[in-house]
């Protein structure tokens, strides 16, 4: 699924990109890029709506599907989490130890209990 979704993004990344690059400014549209009059199919006027539409239809696809692409991504994620910590409830309930911390690197060591030692026997008058 992911993956039809991804070509779609970038299909319809594709088509907004070159329908923007096909209108002009406000009085241009594909009516002046081909030199034909006003009145004709493809004239200022029934070029901008043509484009503008294109332009609306692949903005919304791109924009639905970025959404989807996201949402997708984050239940993963949820899922992934949810299922590390079923795994941690099941080890800790079969009575498996759990490891001790280990200390950071360069931390120093906890103190050490005194060992009571005899006294050392003296060797003078």
């Amino acid at each position: 699924m992911t993956i039809f979704l991804t070509i779609v993004h970038v299909l319809a990344c594709a088509m907004l990109m070159g329908v923007v690059l096909l209108q002009q400014g406000r009085g241009g549209g594909m009516g002046a890029a081909f030199g034909g009059a006003g009145t004709q199919v493809f004239g200022g006027g029934g070029a901008g709506n043509i484009l503008t539409r294109a332009t609306a239809v692949a903005a919304a696809i791109f924009m639905l599907n970025s959404v989807a692409l996201a949402y997708l991504s984050s239940t993963g994620d949820r899922a992934m989490k949810a299922r590390i910590q079923q795994e941690a409830t099941k080890k800790n309930e079969r009575g498996t130890p759990r490891k001790k911390d280990k200390p950071a690197p360069g931390a120093e060591p906890p103190p050490m209990a005194p060992i009571d030692t005899p006294p050392a026997p003296s060797s003078g008058p």
